[in-house]
């Protein structure tokens, strides 16, 4: 029997979803690399009608809070936003990052194959899960203050800034 929690998605919940890189390597240690895995995620919110609320990309890892207009579209966006993620990096890498590539057993994928997703039903827990990850750069000494990590929502949240991923709060959200 597996330890796995289901992902339930058969509501139009927020999702607060942690997924990491395989066998936790820093994949996204280069700006280009976590600016690839911005553009993505962009670009397959718009193309499955997502909304994002915020996220974090972190060296190893991600956060994200997403929300669809629909049920059951968690999945399907995050299978495709991890696949195409995973073929810009593993370019990235092979380009720019030669020896830290030719390192890695050939045929290892970028992402862990799984994601932790945890449904969040009211607006202080996604301001909890706000505050959460976007400390996480914080805490990892990244940086000193949030707002100076360049791959999250923190700066939107804090003075409007672009982030390169439109973020929002549906309407009626938490009614």
């Amino acid at each position: 029997m597996t330890n796995r929690r289901r992902v339930i998605d058969d509501e139009r919940h927020v999702h607060f979803v942690t997924t990491s890189c395989y066998k936790r390597r820093r994949l996204f240690d280069s700006n280009l690399a976590r600016d690839a895995v911005v553009s993505v995620l962009r670009e397959q919110l718009v193309r499955r009608g997502g909304v994002c609320l915020g996220f974090v990309i972190m060296p190893d890892h991600a956060h994200l809070l997403v929300w669809f207009d629909q049920p059951g579209h968690l999945s399907a966006f995050m299978d495709k936003w991890k696949e195409l993620s995973s073929k810009q990096i593993s370019q990235i890498l092979a380009t720019h990052f030669r020896r830290y590539f030719e390192r890695l057993p050939e045929g290892d994928p970028v992402w862990q194959a799984r994601y932790y997703c945890f449904n969040v039903f009211s607006e202080a827990k996604t301001e909890e899960k706000l505050n959460y990850m976007h400390d996480n750069p914080v805490r990892a000494n990244l940086v000193k203050r949030a707002i100076d990590w360049r791959w999250s929502s923190d700066r939107w949240y804090e003075d409007r800034s672009n982030v390169g991923v439109p973020i929002s709060w549906p309407t009626g959200l938490f009614e």
